[in-house]
């Protein structure tokens, strides 16, 4: 991962415009490729950012990002202040309690739980960053990944994209859809999977495991 710290301004040409006037802000540059811009004043997303596959031009005071669609991110340089460069290595990815794993396992012996004609291809399906929780096949034999998760909130969606994101580089994979399932999942996280094309599934832990409640219920 590279890290440059710098006073930029920023210009996106593409489907819409949009423009960053000067300031000094975070450039991140990942091993995947991907290019974002961040301020000071906010937790997690990006001012402007590049999703890969994408490739990086550097010229003296101007960084040109393109994607495969020719939409062009333009960073001009006007000072730098630090440029670093880090190993990280592959990431684990987040670890499960032991809620989680069993849920996983509970749903990939019920695919059908997910969508109806789903089956599984494989538990834990590999990816440069990581596992997949579940590969299955939908009615369609359409490729879908699913992250699973106790409690579903926006990391886990982040987590998902970037599969999603790897996953579609395959030709014998793609196009692969995304389902995100949880016990329960925050409104926050349910808006961003839903923007990104993401269905989520509320899953019934108890009922997946053959226990039914005993409180007293209207319908």
């Amino acid at each position: 991962m590279r890290l440059v710290i710098a006073k930029c301004s920023v210009d996106y040409v593409g489907r819409l415009s949009a423009h960053l006037p000067p300031a000094i802000r975070l450039l991140m540059v990942k091993a995947d490729g991907s290019v974002s811009i961040h301020a000071d004043d906010r937790a997690y997303k990006p001012l402007n950012w590049m999703s890969p596959p994408c490739r990086l031009e550097e010229a003296p005071g101007v960084w040109r990002v393109v994607n495969k669609a020719g939409e062009e991110l333009r960073i001009s340089l006007e000072e730098i202040f630090q440029d670093t460069s880090y190993e990280l290595g592959v990431d684990p990815g987040l670890r499960k309690d032991g809620v989680e794993a069993h849920l996983q396992e509970l749903l990939a012996a019920n695919p059908t739980t997910l969508g109806e004609g789903y089956t599984l291809v494989r538990r834990e399906y590999m990816t440069a960053i990581g596992p997949v929780d579940l590969l299955c096949r939908d009615a369609n034999s359409g490729a879908v990944a699913v992250e699973v998760k106790r409690r579903g909130e926006i990391d886990g969606v982040e987590q998902l994209t970037r599969y999603l994101e790897l996953m579609n580089r395959d030709p014998l994979l793609a196009p692969v859809t995304g389902v995100f399932a949880a016990q329960e999942i925050k409104p926050q996280a349910r808006v961003l999977a839903t923007d990104r094309g993401i269905r989520c599934v509320v899953v019934d832990y108890d009922k997946l495991r053959g226990i039914e409640r005993d409180e007293l219920t209207l319908f």
